[in-house]
């Protein structure tokens, strides 16, 4: 360890280390200011770090000071910190000796008085009716008589008793409760969750699935109120397939979700009161409806007695229905008998003419005349086959000398196919040695442009290039530095020079005279010219 104090130093001051120094830097700063209160604006704030811990600064018209959250700290916090929000910030001054900076350690954090809150929930709820969350078109009807009723409540507080009572004195049904926190830090992301619960629930599952979703909450300031203002729980309560009631606080105190949410309820008895009817008021209605059903349909049984009675008035007796068909009948009975004589006597005759007709000749007859036609035609058939036999071999034969005929073709084919192709080989090979030759004499015609225009000509004539000691073209006298180390290029090798005085150049009122034959000093970069 270094000595404080050095006796062979030209000075009586102490001497530190740099981690000395900055040592007792910290511990004077975080003596100094072991624990203050700082209001300023939350500045480059880009949520918790993957360690959970929060970097950001706090700012103000005049300065900046670097801020951290710790992880243990930041948990405990009653809201999310947010860009542009103005803040209280309670901890404690130290140094960070790696970069001499120094830096609040936030303890606790607080928004600066309610105007900041209000300010913030006005942004958010602009931005959030920008986006059509708040759109009364999306908000859905309530269901007259729901089964099943989800609750989104804590489970020890007054408001899930006051509204298990009031729905058990209106109209007893199955409610189920999902218990979060509704204060604190991590209790808007609880009744997110619970409402993306209630929607993922199956319906027929063992947890039957809510017709309704009650989010209730008792009265309580703008910062008890605060988690129903997070973002995530709008956006969940917006997105919900299922009608959700909004009842946070009293009938005066306004959250984002009730903008959110298909209905809102001032209290959240009210809640219970618009989620189901009252069972008697519904049974004395039903009572009312079935006497006035009963009443309507012994009205409209007496009138159609009434009707039928008319009617049958009107209708003939039944002798007068009977009288005619009757004596229609007795008529047909009396010519009944008479009737049947005629018919046997008919069909007797009938029959007797048809055996004059059936004799053996006649049979005999018939058969030798069908069979002399069944010999015939064995006989055509016969014929038939014999022909198709005939024509059946001469195809055969045909096709056989076709065959044999086929490998002389083939071979011909081949042929002629081998001469052609050897035809298109000389043709290609001319027409290439052709191209290769047009491309060679282009080539060497632009070979000869890029000679003619190469600076080594230039060279040839007498001229000289200057580089410097980098390699790099001179082309001004005005670039060249007494002792400058420079190299000429010649045509035929370059050598190493180094720059001397040089005089003052000639002034345009009296040009140097130069021979007829010398060429004119160039007062720019060297124009290379034509050489053609």
């Amino acid at each position: 360890m270094n000595s404080f104090f050095d006796s062979a130093s030209p000075s009586n001051l102490a001497e530190y280390s740099v981690s000395e120094l900055s040592g007792s830097i910290k511990r004077t700063v975080e003596q100094a200011f072991d624990q203050v209160r700082v209001r300023g604006e939350i500045s480059g704030y880009r949520g918790p770090h993957s360690s959970g811990h929060a970097y950001f600064s706090l700012k103000d018209d005049r300065a900046r000071i670097d801020a951290v959250i710790w992880k243990g700290a930041f948990s405990r916090l009653k809201f999310r910190p947010e860009e542009g929000m103005e803040v209280i910030a309670t901890g404690k001054v130290t140094t960070f000796p790696g970069s001499s900076k120094y830096q609040i350690v936030i303890e606790t954090l607080e928004p600066a008085g309610a105007g900041a809150l209000m300010a913030l929930i006005d942004e958010r709820k602009r931005k959030l009716a920008a986006e059509g969350l708040f759109d009364a078109a999306r908000k859905r009807p309530l269901p007259f008589m729901p089964k099943v009723i989800g609750v989104v409540t804590s489970p020890t507080g007054a408001v899930i008793r006051d509204i298990l009572h009031r729905i058990a004195d209106r109209f007893p049904v199955h409610v189920v409760v999902w218990p979060v926190r509704v204060q604190g830090d991590g209790s808007g992301d609880e009744v997110a969750a619970a409402i993306q619960g209630f929607n993922a629930l199956a319906i027929g599952g063992p947890i039957p699935r809510p017709d309704l979703l009650i989010v209730a909450r008792g009265g309580g300031s703008l910062e008890d109120l605060w988690s129903f203002n997070d973002e995530v729980v709008v956006r969940a309560a917006a997105a919900s397939d299922i009608p959700l009631i909004s009842a946070v606080g009293h009938e005066t105190d306004w959250t984002l979700i009730d903008y959110a949410a298909d209905h809102r309820a001032p209290t959240p008895t009210g809640a219970a009161e618009m989620a189901v009817p009252v069972k008697a008021d519904l049974e004395a209605e039903v009572s009312a409806l079935s006497a006035r059903l009963k009443a309507a349909v012994a009205r409209q049984m007496e009138n159609r007695r009434q009707e039928l009675r008319s009617l049958a008035r009107a209708l003939p007796s039944l002798d007068q229905l009977l009288a005619l068909p009757r004596r229609r009948f007795d008529e047909a009975s009396a010519g009944l008998g008479r009737g049947l004589q005629m018919n046997t006597t008919n069909k007797r005759r009938a029959f007797e003419r048809t055996a004059a007709h059936l004799r053996s000749d006649l049979l005999t007859t018939r058969i030798s005349d069908r069979r002399r036609h069944l010999s015939e035609a064995m006989n055509r058939a016969e014929r038939i086959v014999e022909r198709q036999v005939h024509r059946g071999q001469s195809r055969v034969s045909a096709a056989d000398a076709s065959l044999r005929a086929l490998p002389s073709r083939l071979i011909g084919q081949i042929h002629r196919a081998s001469d052609r192709v050897a035809g298109l080989r000389a043709r290609s090979d001319a027409a290439i040695a052709g191209e290769m030759r047009r491309l060679k004499g282009v080539l060497v015609a632009q070979d000869r442009v890029l000679q003619s225009l190469s600076y080594r000509n230039v060279l040839k004539r007498g001229f000289a290039l200057v580089r410097d000691g980098a390699g790099r073209p001179v082309k001004e006298a005005a670039a060249v530095e007494p002792g400058m180390a420079l190299s000429l290029e010649f045509v035929d090798g370059s050598v190493s020079a180094v720059a001397g005085e040089g005089g003052a150049p000639p002034s345009p009122q009296e040009p140097k005279k130069r021979s007829p034959r010398s060429p004119e000093p160039a007062s720019g970069p060297p124009k290379q010219g034509s050489l053609f």
